[in-house]
C-alpha cells in the first residue's frame, strides 16, 4: 500500500483552495448522549469525520490494525478500509510531509504521532511547511490538517514520553493549537479542528484519555480560539488547559471548603488565544494563577501571565503567579508525582495573593 492516494473523484484537480465545513453530515438524526473515556470520543470524532467525508483519511505509526499506541484509532481500518486509516513507516518528517501534499491536493489528513517528543523529527516539515504555506501563497493554497499528539506528563512514562512541548508549537505563527481536558471536548474539538481549513496541532493530555464525561455528538462544534469557563468563582481566577484543568477543578474544590471561591478557565485554545474570556475573568475577581505542566521558563504559561497583567493591570491585586512544572528534564517515573503540578502546590500560589486586605 502506497502513501499517497487519488483525491476524491468529486473534487477538481484544480481546486486546491478548501473551504471551512461543518460536518452536518455527521450528525446523529437525534440527540446522542453517551458516557465515555477521553480515548473513546476521540475514536467517535474520527469515525464520524471519516463517515461524514471521504477526503479525510487516517494514519501514523501502528495506527491501523493496532489501533494506536492508547488505541485512539481501535477499529477504523476494519470500518473504512487500509486506504482510509493505515500505518507508515516509522518516519514522523515523512508522515508529515506526506500530509502536507495530501492537504494541497485536497484531502484532508489526520496524522498521529505516538508520543510528543517523538514530533520532533517531524519539527521542520511543520514550521517551514505546515505552518508557513498559507501564508507562502497569499491563501491561495490552505492546508486543511491535523496533527494529533499525545503529550504531558501522568503516566510513569520516562523523557520521550512525557515531554511537554507546547510552546514550540504555539510560538510559530500559522499554527491552531488546541488542547482538550474533557471528552466533551475531545469529540467536538477534533471535529471542529478537522473542519478547519488551515492547520492545527491537537495536543491531547495522555493521562486524561481514560477520565470519563458525558458525550453529546450531536452538540454544536465549539468554536476554535475559544476558552470556556469550568468553574464560576468569585475569589481567584485558575487559568489551566489540557491535562492541568482536573487539577485546577480539584484545588478550586478544596479552596471551597475552606471558604475560597476560585474560577478555573479552561483555555482550551493556547492558539489562538482567548483574551477576552481569559481577561474578563481575571478582572471579575482580581487575582489569577496560571497552572501548566510544561517547564516554567518562556512557556505558555508565562505568555498568559503577561497578557493577563498587561491587559488586567489595574484590576489585579496581586501579581499573576505561575504553577508549573520545574526547568529540568521530565522527572523518572518514581519522582513524577513531584514534579507535576499539584493541589497542594496550586493553593500555595493561590495564598500568597495578597489577601491581607480582601
Amino acid at each position: 500500500m502506497t502513501l499517497m492516494h487519488d483525491a476524491p473523484a468529486d473534487r477538481q484537480p484544480e481546486d486546491r483552495q478548501p473551504e471551512d465545513r461543518q460536518p452536518e453530515a455527521g450528525k446523529p438524526a437525534e440527540p446522542s448522549v453517551a458516557t465515555m473515556t477521553m480515548a473513546q470520543a476521540l475514536n467517535h470524532a474520527l469515525a464520524d469525520s471519516l463517515e461524514a467525508d471521504p477526503s479525510v483519511l487516517v494514519f501514523g505509526e501502528d495506527v491501523g490494525t493496532l489501533g494506536g499506541v492508547f488505541r485512539i484509532t481501535d477499529g477504523l481500518t476494519k470500518r473504512f478500509g487500509e486506504n482510509r486509516c493505515f500505518d507508515t513507516p516509522l518516519a514522523e518528517s515523512g508522515i508529515v510531509g506526506t500530509a502536507v501534499g495530501m492537504a494541497m491536493n485536497g484531502m484532508r489528513p489526520v496524522v498521529e504521532m505516538q508520543f510528543d517528543a517523538f514530533a520532533y523529527p517531524a519539527f521542520e516539515q511543520i514550521v517551514d511547511h505546515v505552518a508557513k504555506m498559507g501564508n507562502r501563497t497569499r491563501g491561495k493554497v490552505r492546508l486543511p490538517m491535523v496533527i494529533r499528539i499525545p503529550f504531558a506528563g501522568g503516566i510513569g512514562g520516562v523523557e520521550h514520553h512525557s515531554d511537554s512541548s507546547e510552546a514550540y508549537y504555539v510560538h510559530t505563527p500559522g499554527l491552531t493549537v488546541v488542547s482538550p481536558a474533557t471528552p466533551q471536548d475531545a469529540y467536538g474539538l477534533l471535529r471542529a479542528a478537522i473542519a478547519s481549513p488551515d492547520p492545527v496541532v491537537f495536543l491531547e493530555p495522555k493521562k486524561l484519555y481514560w477520565s470519563t464525561g458525558e458525550v453529546d455528538t450531536s452538540a454544536p462544534l465549539p468554536e476554535l480560539g475559544r476558552a470556556r469557563i469550568a468553574r464560576e468563582g468569585t475569589d481567584a481566577t485558575l487559568i489551566a488547559y489540557g491535562p492541568t484543568v482536573p487539577v485546577a477543578l480539584a484545588a478550586a474544590e478544596a479552596a471551597a471548603e475552606e471558604g475560597r471561591s476560585l474560577a478555573v478557565v479552561d483555555v482550551r485554545s493556547l492558539t489562538p488565544f482567548d483574551d477576552e474570556t481569559v481577561c474578563a475573568a481575571v478582572r471579575a475577581t482580581g487575582r489569577a494563577v496560571v497552572v501548566a505542566e510544561a517547564p516554567g521558563f518562556a512557556s505558555v504559561a508565562s505568555e498568559i501571565a503577561a497578557r493577563v497583567s498587561e491587559r488586567c493591570f489595574h484590576y489585579l491585586e496581586a501579581p499573576v503567579r505561575r504553577v508549573t512544572g520545574f526547568d529540568t528534564p521530565f522527572a523518572p517515573p518514581k519522582l513524577e508525582r513531584y514534579y507535576l503540578p499539584g493541589v497542594d502546590r496550586v493553593l500555595d500560589a493561590v495564598d500568597s495573593l495578597q489577601w491581607e486586605d480582601a
